[in-house]
């Protein structure tokens, strides 16, 4: 019965009298890609749907996207421990079917979207300044709270993201993780508009939209990434240079040369330690290197003196919080940024890991839950 509401364009109060009577009943089972240990098999399977907390919402997800931190919560090769079994993703757009009895900003029928932190205590030093992703607590969608990639799963009504009624969910899905992201990042660079700002890994799924949103932002850009296929998207989305490293001989060297001296920002999306380090070396004197991806057990290099005597800054950003969300949310609401996107099915979930896996993903792979 749920998966009906794909159908169903109608905004407001009908589409919330629809799901009123379509939800009445909550299934008692749904299909989900659940792994028992990790690296494990990924089984698609019949699982028990989850009951919300008091604070919790229920969401019949319809689309998920697919982030390479879904990849590392399955190998299990971070140093923060998943729980098991796990259902991942953090991506997940669909429609709320249940309240808990605390929440007061959703209600049945809302369009909401799981996010990759699914909850933090609100209480810490980190969380009363609007760090709640850097809280110590914090409770992740996809790894230490079954995430999206099921039919329904909870979410924390604080932290769930609200989507407006009417949006095509499956394109919305990657803004939830991937476009709130790079977004932070840029804010974290803190660049101003005619700058150049270089994306490193600038044809996946993370770097596609930091394309677009670099450029809304009013940056110049100039991508990096490997193949004719990355290069052709991420010009086409606005890349003002782009510089394929399988054909480029000296990185360091040829990004001095594009951007007359260095980028003021680098934007680090690849997972490439090598990539990394190179940004280091090309980026501007009183540059920002701004450090995303999360290569495991990767280090940095950088040389002292030459840090020093340029006066580079090296920056971490993690996943936005809240405000972050819904200043993201307004980008692709607005029509300056998307995602392209490949829609599968929930069980194609290990082909789409393997392709992450050569790097073979131009883009982002979104997950229809009813397939």
């Amino acid at each position: 019965m749920f998966r009906s509401l794909t159908s169903f364009k109608t905004q407001g109060p009908v589409l919330s009298r629809m799901a009123l009577r379509l939800y009445s009943t909550i299934p008692k089972t749904q299909k989900a890609m659940v792994f028992y240990k990790n690296g494990g098999p990924l089984k698609y399977e019949d699982i028990p749907v989850p009951k919300p907390k008091p604070s919790e919402i229920l969401i019949n997800v319809r689309y998920s996207g697919v982030c390479h931190t879904d990849l590392h919560a399955w190998k299990g090769d971070w140093p923060l421990p998943t729980k098991l079994p796990l259902v991942g993703g953090h991506e997940g757009a669909g429609v709320v079917v249940a309240c808990g009895s605390e929440v007061k900003n959703f209600k049945v029928g809302d369009y909401a979207g799981i996010k990759w932190l699914n909850g933090s205590c609100m209480g810490c030093e980190y969380c009363m300044q609007g760090a709640e992703p850097n809280c110590p607590k914090a409770d992740l969608s996809g790894y230490t709270h079954d995430g999206s990639f099921q039919q329904y799963a909870t979410a924390d009504a604080v932290q769930a993201a609200h989507i407006p009624q009417g949006t095509d969910l499956a394109a919305a899905a990657p803004i939830l993780c991937a476009g709130v992201t790079v977004y932070k990042a840029l804010k974290t660079a803190d660049l101003r508009p005619g700058q150049w700002v270089a994306i490193s890994g600038a044809g996946g799924g993370l770097g596609s939209l930091a394309v677009q949103y670099a450029k809304a932002m009013g940056l110049r850009v100039v991508g990096i990434d490997g193949g004719s296929e990355k290069k052709e998207l991420a010009t086409k989305l606005g890349a003002e240079e782009f510089i394929d490293f399988t054909q480029v001989s000296d990185v360091v060297k040829e990004m001095q040369n594009v951007t007359n001296g260095g980028p003021h920002g680098v934007i680090n999306v690849s997972v490439s330690p090598r990539a990394m380090s190179q940004s280091v070396e090309y980026v501007r004197t009183l540059g920002k290197v701004v450090l995303v991806g999360l290569p495991a057990d990767a280090v940095v290099q950088t040389k002292v003196f030459d840090h020093v005597i340029k006066s580079i800054q090296i920056r971490g950003s993690y996943v936005g919080n809240r405000e972050d969300t819904a200043e993201a949310l307004d980008f692709f609401e607005r029509g300056l940024v998307h995602s392209p996107i490949k829609v599968v099915g929930l069980s194609d979930l290990p082909k789409v890991f393997s392709l992450m896996e050569k790097g073979k993903i131009a883009g982002r792979y979104v997950l229809d839950t009813s397939k």
